[in-house]
């Protein structure tokens, strides 16, 4: 339960900020060049670069964690809006605007739609890394959680308990995703194409 409650806190974190810059990016030249080298260059940053400055900024524990998750799933998910986003041919939102579709509609009615395929491939993909990045979070020393159990194993040599670990992962990684794409098929219709 605590390894899904950090993979759920850093995953939503992550969608929350990434879906929107990356439709923004996306669609509007500006911000996708002021966002453009900045975000490329942070994402060549592995993931174990960060740990350290993130003990130092959030200490051990739960915020180190959902920062860590937070940070890989952001570009996977930043990267599918935004290109979900450029891929909807402007055509679309014209015809909308000749019928009486305000701009802010438009976004709702025909860019989300039309983008949902790419948007929910990269959610699918930041929730998968996610996983990776929380039991890469949770060896830092956290009393509880997957990774935590599976580092304790390794210290007394149970190799059962830590293939245990990485079963549960596996298995819950896997639920995850299949409820997500469940949700993301019950809220939204282009969803249900996938």
């Amino acid at each position: 339960m605590a390894s899904l409650a950090r993979v759920l806190s850093g995953f939503s974190l992550a969608a929350i900020l990434a879906i929107p810059l990356g439709i923004c990016s996306g669609r509007l030249c500006l911000v996708n060049t002021l966002l453009r080298g900045l975000i490329n260059s942070l994402r060549a940053v592995p993931g174990i670069c960060w740990l350290p400055l993130a003990m130092i900024w959030f200490g051990i524990g739960l915020k180190t964690t959902v920062f860590l998750v937070a940070l890989a799933a952001f570009f996977p998910i930043y990267q599918n809006a935004l290109t979900g986003a450029r891929l909807v041919a402007p055509i679309y939102l014209q015809a909308g605007a000749m019928l009486g579709v305000s701009r802010i509609r438009s976004v709702f009615a025909i860019l989300l739609p039309m983008a949902m395929p790419n948007i929910l491939a990269g959610l699918r993909l930041g929730l998968g890394i996610s996983w990776a990045y929380l039991v890469l979070g949770e060896l830092t020393g956290v009393p509880d959680g997957l990774g935590a159990m599976i580092m304790d194993a390794r210290m007394l040599g149970q190799t059962d308990l830590i293939l245990v670990g990485i079963f549960l992962i596996a298995l819950i990684g896997k639920l995850c995703d299949s409820l997500l794409v469940l949700l993301m098929r019950v809220l939204f219709k282009s969803a249900r194409r996938q």
